[in-house]
């Protein structure tokens, strides 16, 4: 088979790319190889496309992932909020040209420059003289007129509880401090100029098609890769007592903990979303059990801060007691490395099913068959209005 010229790479690459909103690099490695372009040639057309910033990429759930760009007809604005002047300074620098940038250094300025001027996205800090990052964020995300801004929280403060607190107060992302340059380059590109549907972080991991390579992946591999399910329990019943929107704060804190958490890791960890509120992780055992074991801490550590938000406000609120008494659902992270033996035969047994030889994409219905769970409470899914929680019932009815 010849090889392609890297001029027609380039548009082989950018059209798949396109036409497919987000792909990995491995979806996009399998597919070029059947086109004639070996890995060099495509990692120097993805090199050229991001270079010529009609595409962009991201490390999501340990998933190198490529997104179409818009063509900029304007510059998005872009407002910086960080009274440190070298970190602001850092921030703009990191964030590159293409790209009209705003810095101010005093909280108290931040709500009217936003409604004055109404940029796309915002990047605060959360410690600001006159007026913090929390309240700043929330005055815009109540504010009808500028509600749509993207807000990216980048903080030093204790990450456990401000990353709660953000997404609770509408945050798009929090990042903590110090950040990665590169990162947060990327995450700004991809949230104000991303091709079709919004950046949802939440949503952004790794989906079907993803989860069933790795699946496959998995199965290949020896003993000490294991693979496993993460659920948030009696999620479903916490978003009957306080809401879907409660719910949410609580699934996107989840995805966004165990994105940090895998890229923390020395090995690569696959993280993805089962869009409910089930997570698929996958990897070296001892790194994913020691990925699972600093989220379940994480995560008992917030546990009160959600409680006090929903009513509790006791000053020394006793978890287990308030759980005892049925008031409240009780949270937890409930982690299940799945046999792969019984992996393997309900693989078999779709397979054989579906009239094939091997196996293709499966379906989520077929995906938790695979897991052995036909259960889940929730149920992620996403409209022009953006992403929602559906409840399909409550545990225990």
């Amino acid at each position: 088979m010849a090889e392609k010229s890297t001029t027609g790479s380039m548009s082989d690459i950018y059209e798949l790319v396109s036409s497919r909103q987000q792909i990995s690099f491995n979806e996009l490695g399998d597919i070029s190889f059947s086109r004639g372009i070996e890995k060099p040639k495509l990692k120097e057309a993805l090199a050229e496309l991001e270079r010529m910033r009609v595409i962009a990429s991201r490390t999501t759930g340990g998933v190198l992932t490529y997104y179409p760009l818009e063509q900029e007809d304007s510059f998005r604005k872009i407002l910086i909020v960080e009274d440190d002047k070298n970190i602001n300074k850092l921030m703009a620098l990191s964030i590159g040209k293409g790209f009209d940038v705003n810095q101010i250094y005093d909280g108290g300025e931040a709500v009217q420059f936003v409604k004055k001027n109404k940029p796309d996205l915002v990047i605060l800090d959360l410690m600001l003289p006159h007026m913090d990052g929390l309240e700043i964020c929330k005055r815009i995300k109540a504010d009808p007129e500028i509600s749509g801004t993207v807000v990216i929280i980048i903080s030093a403060m204790d990450p456990i509880t401000s990353r709660y607190k953000g997404l609770e107060s509408g945050a798009d992302y929090y990042i903590k401090k110090p950040f990665d340059p590169l990162d947060l380059r990327s995450l700004v590109t991809i949230f104000l100029r991303k091709k079709g549907k919004r950046f949802a972080p939440l949503i952004d991991l790794p989906d079907r098609e993803g989860i069933s390579k790795e699946i496959e992946h998995s199965i290949g591999e020896g003993e000490t890769y294991s693979i496993g399910t993460i659920k948030i329990g009696a999620l479903g019943d916490y978003a009957k007592k306080f809401g879907t929107d409660s719910a949410m704060v609580i699934l996107r804190l989840v995805s966004q903990l165990l994105q940090d958490i895998a890229r923390s890791k020395d090995s690569k960890l696959f993280v993805g979303s089962l869009e409910s509120e089930v997570f698929m992780i996958a990897g070296e055992k001892n790194h994913a059990e020691s990925a699972v074991a600093d989220l379940q801490k994480e995560f008992n550590a917030v546990i009160p801060f959600m409680l006090q938000d929903e009513g509790y406000k006791g000053a020394n609120l006793d978890i287990a007691n308030l759980y005892e008494t049925e008031e409240v659902p009780k949270l937890s992270i409930i982690y299940e490395q799945i046999e792969k033996d019984k992996l393997k035969e309900r693989r078999d047994e779709i397979i054989k099913a579906k009239g094939k030889s091997s196996f293709g994409d499966y379906t989520y219905d077929e995906i938790i068959t695979l897991f052995g769970d036909r259960d889940y409470d929730l149920r992620i899914t996403r409209d022009p209005n953006g992403v929602k929680l559906q409840v399909s019932k409550g545990e225990g009815e």
